[in-house]
C-alpha cells in the first residue's frame, strides 16, 4: 500500500512539465525568513531592491526677512546738534547779557542827588578869560575832545559844594532845571568848566590832550596842593574810582568817567556817583 502511493507520486512528479531550459543554472534558493519579518521585496529583474536610505531631518526653510521698498526705507535721522556746539558760549552770552543790564539800568538810573551842604568857594575874580596853564577861554564850546569827570570834596567829614559857572565867563546866563541851576552862557568858555553845581566837570577842548586836578583849580581861582583844597587846609586825601590816591594831587588826570574825591583832615569811604544819559 505505501509502495503504491510512492509510485503514485512519483508519477505526478514525472508528468509536470520542465520551467526552465537544459544547462540553465538553477536558481538561487530564498531563506527562509524568520518568523514575524515579511519578505524583503524584489524588484522587476528579481533582484533584491536596495534598500531605501535612512530618512535625513530636514530643518525647515528658514524665512527671509522681507525687505521694505526703498520708499518705505526708514531714511537716517540727521545727527541731533548739540545747543552749545563750542565750549565757552553760554560764558559769552552771560557776560554780554550782563553787560546789556548794565547799560539799561545806567540810562534809566537818575543821576545823584546834589551834594548839600556850603560852598567851598566862590569863583576866583581874579580869573577874567587870561590863558591858564596853556589853556584858553573862547567865545564857543570847543566839542573835538568832549568827556566829563567828577569831583567830590569833604571837609572833616561834611560834602561842600562846587560852584555851577566854574570857566564861564561873566555876564553868565543861568535857567532852573529839576536838578538845580544850569549856565547856558557866558561871554567865553574855558576848555575846563561847569555847567551846574553837581560837581560834574567838562572838559572840551579842541584838541584831545590830557588835563589835570591842577588845571581845574587854576581856573577855579583856589589853590590845590597836599593841605590845601581852596580854603580847607589840612591833611588832604584823595580817591580816583574808589582807590586810594598818593601821588601829587594836583597831577590827578581827568579821564572819561574818573570819579575823584578830596578828604579834607577826615577820611571819607569814596562815595558813588551816576552819570545821567549823555553825560
Amino acid at each position: 500500500m505505501r509502495a503504491g502511493r510512492e509510485f503514485h507520486t512519483m508519477s505526478r512528479s514525472r508528468k509536470q512539465p520542465r520551467t526552465r531550459p537544459r544547462g540553465a543554472p538553477s536558481p538561487a534558493v530564498k531563506p527562509a525568513s524568520p518568523a514575524g519579518t515579511a519578505p524583503k521585496p524584489t524588484g522587476a529583474s528579481g533582484t533584491a531592491a536596495k534598500p531605501a536610505p535612512a530618512s535625513v531631518t530636514q530643518r525647515p526653510p528658514q524665512r527671509q526677512p522681507q525687505r521694505r521698498p526703498q520708499s518705505a526705507r526708514r531714511r537716517p535721522q540727521p545727527a541731533r546738534q548739540r545747543w552749545w556746539p563750542v565750549p565757552g558760549i553760554p560764558i559769552v552770552v552771560a557776560l554780554i547779557a550782563g553787560v546789556v543790564v548794565a547799560l539799561v539800568l545806567a540810562v534809566q538810573s537818575p543821576p545823584a542827588p546834589t551834594p548839600t551842604g556850603p560852598v567851598l568857594a566862590p569863583i576866583s575874580t581874579s580869573v577874567t578869560g587870561q590863558t591858564i596853564d596853556g589853556i584858553q577861554c573862547q567865545a564857543g564850546e570847543q566839542l573835538v575832545y568832549h568827556i566829563h569827570a567828577h569831583l567830590a570834596i569833604y571837609v572833616n567829614g561834611t560834602a561842600r559844594v562846587i560852584p555851577e559857572g566854574i570857566g564861564a565867563m561873566p555876564p553868565r546866563t543861568e535857567q532852573s532845571s529839576s536838578e538845580g541851576p544850569f549856565v547856558t552862557g557866558g561871554s567865553c568858555y574855558y576848555w575846563l568848566h561847569a555847567h551846574t553845581d553837581d560837581g560834574i566837570m567838562h572838559i572840551e577842548s579842541p584838541t584831545q590832550r590830557i588835563y589835570t586836578l591842577g588845571n581845574w583849580f587854576d581856573i577855579w581861582g583856589i589853590p590845590l596842593d597836599s593841605s590845601h583844597v581852596g580854603p580847607a587846609s589840612g591833611t588832604v586825601i584823595a580817591y580816583v574810582n574808589g582807590q586810594r590816591y598818593s601821588g601829587d594831587v594836583r597831577a590827578i588826570p581827568l579821564n572819561a568817567h574818573d570819579l575823584i574825591q578830596l578828604d579834607v583832615n577826615k577820611d571819607v569811604a569814596p562815595a558813588s556817583f551816576t552819570f545821567s544819559a549823555g553825560d
